[in-house]
């Protein structure tokens, strides 16, 4: 009886099951959606929010052009990137990357999506190829950025406030399994539940490394885009925040003509390099984001 007991604690459904973090979206947000609907009847339009963030379609909530966006952001903060139509080849891609200076690898991710959709990174022609048979919008063509500290800041200011407010703070903890000399990729997956989840996507992904035996103490890193729906862990950052952080990022939102609500993420070298403002913004999210610290394992749905 125990030996079932513990096949099923330890079975993807359980896990699921009893962390929300891995529920359905639409589920976690149904006390959002209710009070949504009140604050539009008091207000007489449920795009009442469009108001926060004037320069982004619908305030940021649905099909706005990422690329749009970004392009509203100083250059300074700005990753490489280009923007192509629906109808790009393999051609038009190589001959951007050339343009732009860029090498493989890349990030590739269509122009209007939610929660890491078909964000993809690419490390080859070949790899191109795949993916533009699997998108049919615009896409963007992004520099890799190779530095160690991915994090989401949620930032709002009022209108008329001089200075705004970092409410939230995630640290991305990318996919990883730590080898002992012992197991395979594919037994490590199996002990780590969070990579346990992924294992299908992931085999396809790795396909025969899985019986790979990596070094003691080896970290192999299973999953370079920083999605929680790919099995990045979020993180509480909120000790992070404090006025020098403040400030960065009161200089950066005055610069973003009508913004006004919305959460940066972005990479950077380290913490201090955080706080000296030396980031690059892969993407600005408006009305849509969220403080994504509230993923951060142990959080109560309560919390």
């Amino acid at each position: 009886m125990s030996s079932l007991v513990k096949k099923f604690t330890e079975s993807n459904f359980w896990v699921k099951a009893s962390n929300w973090e891995y529920w359905p979206w639409y589920l976690v947000y149904i006390p959002v959606y209710a009070y949504w609907l009140w604050l539009g009847v008091r207000a007489g339009t449920i795009f009442f929010f469009s108001a926060a963030n004037p320069f982004m379609r619908y305030g940021g909530i649905l099909g706005g052009s990422k690329k749009e966006i970004l392009d509203h952001i100083p250059v300074i903060y700005q990753p490489v990137t280009c923007l192509l139509s629906r109808d790009a080849t393999v051609a038009d891609v190589l001959n951007a990357m050339h343009v732009n200076r860029l090498s493989f690898p890349i990030i590739m991710k269509p122009d209007i999506g939610e929660r890491g959709y078909k964000v993809e990174m690419i490390k080859d022609e070949p790899q191109i190829e795949v993916y533009l048979r699997t998108v049919t919008t615009a896409i963007m063509v992004q520099e890799f950025l190779n530095l160690p500290l991915e994090a989401g800041i949620f930032y709002y200011r009022f209108p008329d406030a001089k200075q705004g407010v970092i409410s939230s703070v995630v640290i991305k903890e990318l996919l990883t399994v730590t080898g002992d000399g012992k197991l395979s990729i594919a037994e490590l997956i199996n002990k780590k539940p969070r990579a346990k989840l992924q294992s299908k996507r992931l085999k396809a992904i790795w396909q025969d490394k899985f019986s790979i035996v990596p070094a003691a103490n080896e970290e192999i890193l299973l999953e370079p885009i920083g999605n929680h729906n790919r099995g990045t862990a979020f993180l509480n950052g909120n000790h992070l925040i404090n006025d020098q952080l403040q400030a960065v990022f009161d200089k950066i939102s005055w610069e973003i003509d009508g913004f006004h609500y919305g959460r940066f993420d972005l990479r950077c070298a380290s913490v201090d390099a955080l706080n000296q403002g030396e980031v690059k913004i892969m993407e600005l999210n408006g009305a849509a984001s969220e403080p994504a610290h509230i993923y951060s394992p142990g959080f109560s749905l309560i919390e």
